[in-house]
């Protein structure tokens, strides 16, 4: 039996070294690793090949579940694809529960629904905080590429019959920026 380690964090800016010690501890013969959203459950090229390279009585061992599933639905399809490979998970975050047994499995479309809600209340308090900083006046996107005095001056230059072009090279921006202000 091979023992396949998954592990993923959702930016370059977070780390991934807690998932790495706990699948080391595990002794798993080869580790894959990414760093992407978990929004979605595709793009996810590791994951897909760690599920590959499984082979009938291997396992493919996680250290927490939801870095492999937001969503019920795939965690289920995630699970028979896996069987369909003869093989099976052990999620390490769950030690209660040894998911390589029958009983094991008959948990995890409760631990992907777990994840699912999970999910929903990030994307509830992040969308409600996008609601309270707007309120307060937040900015968010870009930041403007010019000045309000540059956009004055660009827009009176404009006015007097200047190029989209020329306007834009003295400023050092694309000419589409001058255009925008013009529309």
């Amino acid at each position: 039996m091979q023992k396949i380690g998954y592990c993923r964090v959702s930016s370059r800016h977070q780390n991934l070294d807690r998932q790495l010690g706990a699948l080391r501890a595990e002794r798993v013969d080869v580790i894959f690793r990414e760093k992407t959203s978990g929004k979605s459950v595709k793009d996810r090229p590791e994951l897909e090949k760690a599920i590959d390279q499984l082979g009938k009585g291997d396992c493919l061992v996680v250290a927490e579940w939801d870095r492999v599933t937001r969503s019920m639905f795939d965690g289920i399809h995630l699970i028979e694809r896996i069987n369909a490979r003869g093989a099976l998970i052990k999620v390490l975050d769950k030690p209660h529960l040894d998911l390589t047994t029958p009983v094991g499995r008959g948990f995890i479309p409760f631990l992907s629904a777990m994840a699912e809600d999970e999910r929903s209340r990030i994307v509830k308090r992040a969308n409600d905080g996008r609601k309270a900083a707007k309120a307060k006046g937040v900015r968010f996107g870009r930041k403007p590429k010019l000045t309000a005095h540059q956009r004055t001056e660009a827009l009176k230059r404009l006015d007097a019959g200047e190029s989209f072009r020329s306007i834009a090279r003295s400023l050092a921006v694309h000419h589409a920026t001058i255009a925008k202000l013009a529309g």
